[in-house]
């Protein structure tokens, strides 16, 4: 039964409002985004509104902010009236390139090319909890990465700004290394590259954190793939089991060692950012650590990138809160996010649609999120 008369009031905010950053955002990504927002303003009982960018000392009264990117400047943040992880789903960082992939891995060298702000202690912390690699700010200390790492096994090469897997490609030998850095533009190296031992036979785990108001859950999960209407393997949802409550909710569980593993490393890796990033804040967290044999055979375990804004599982992590905000007594749910690409898509009964239609990048794509009742406790 539901107790939403009953339940306190999630928020002092009177409204929500999505910020609208990327100018460049596919179609489809754009609905699923609004579409998450006007549901968030929902469940915290508020008004909902849109807006574009900002102007710096114009902005008026967003109240509660959802932004489409990480936002990296703390005094952006202080402008759109954000002081702390109350005031946003999504994170703030002192600097751009803590937003992306190149904060997990050390330079080459002390010469090495380095971006304004970055700092060595975070990627010496998270040494132990993601895959051996570098970061590289131009195309020789890339080069010099590559060839190192090519020594024992395939290299993959990431941008910075890639997502969902785009941007990404594998070199075997040192021929496909600088053919693929060779046709990496300037604009791509002054944003960072990652070059990180290849791993095969992925599996990909979720560890999240999400906070909305005074409602707090946890969770893992793990992701899964779907042919692209070119053929090729896109994200395509993920499934994932919420707790209420903070990481320690998330290790009460009863979990295979994979994801107890899983969720540790990514714990490790929040922890040390808060520690390291003066200034950060995040109510919206999600990390992904895959599992998978290097060249050698041997199996590995690392997170591979982190999330402070939304992202593809974040369809499942409000329809769990709504979940959890409507019965005070429920403790865990299961939800999940789907991605299918080709037309005439069925929604299962109950399913929250984000999209459904022809998008110009990718085509005919549906996107829908829901809470399987199996998973109430």
């Amino acid at each position: 039964m539901s107790m939403a008369s009953e339940r306190p009031s999630l928020t002092s905010h009177r409204r929500v409002t999505y910020l609208a950053f990327r100018t460049d955002a596919r179609e489809h990504d754009r609905a699923t985004q609004r579409r998450l927002a006007a549901r968030l303003a929902a469940l915290m009982g508020c008004e909902f509104h849109e807006a574009r960018g900002i102007a710096t000392g114009s902005t008026g009264d967003l109240g509660y902010v959802v932004p489409d990117v990480t936002i990296t400047s703390l005094e952006t943040a202080r402008a759109l009236g954000i002081r702390g992880e109350e005031d946003l789903f999504g994170g703030v960082v002192p600097f751009p390139f803590v937003a992306t992939k190149t904060i997990s891995h050390p330079l080459i060298g002390p010469a090495a090319v380095a971006p304004p702000g970055w700092q060595s202690d975070f990627p010496e912390r998270v040494r132990d909890v993601t895959l051996a690699g570098w970061s590289a700010f131009s195309a020789s200390d890339a080069r010099a990465a590559g060839r190192r790492l090519l020594r024992h096994g395939d290299v993959r090469i990431k941008l910075a700004s890639g997502i969902g897997g785009s941007g990404q490609s594998v070199a075997h030998d040192e021929a496909e290394l600088d053919a693929q850095l060779t046709a990496i533009g300037p604009a791509d190296f002054a944003n960072g590259v990652v070059v990180e031992r290849n791993l095969v036979d992925v599996r990909t785990y979720s560890v999240g954190r999400v906070r909305v108001g005074s409602l707090r859950a946890s969770y893992i999960g793990t992701q899964r793939t779907t042919p692209s209407r070119h053929g090729k393997e896109v994200y395509g949802g993920s499934n994932i089991q919420v707790a209420r409550g903070g990481f320690d909710a998330l290790e009460a569980l009863t979990l295979e060692d994979g994801a107890r593993r899983a969720i540790a490393m990514a714990r490790a890796y929040h922890e040390a950012a808060l520690a390291c990033f003066a200034g950060m804040l995040a109510s919206r967290s999600n990390y992904d650590i895959a599992e998978g044999r290097d060249a050698t055979g041997r199996q590995c375990l690392g997170v591979l990138e982190q999330s402070w804004r939304l992202g593809g599982a974040s369809g499942a992590e409000v329809a769990a809160l709504e979940a959890l905000n409507d019965d005070a007594a429920l403790q865990t749910v299961r939800a999940s996010t789907t991605e299918v690409h080709g037309p005439n898509v069925p929604i299962p009964e109950g399913a929250t649609l984000y999209f459904a239609g022809v998008d110009d990048h990718v085509g005919p794509i549906t996107k829908y999120a829901q809470v399987h009742r199996d998973g109430l406790s």
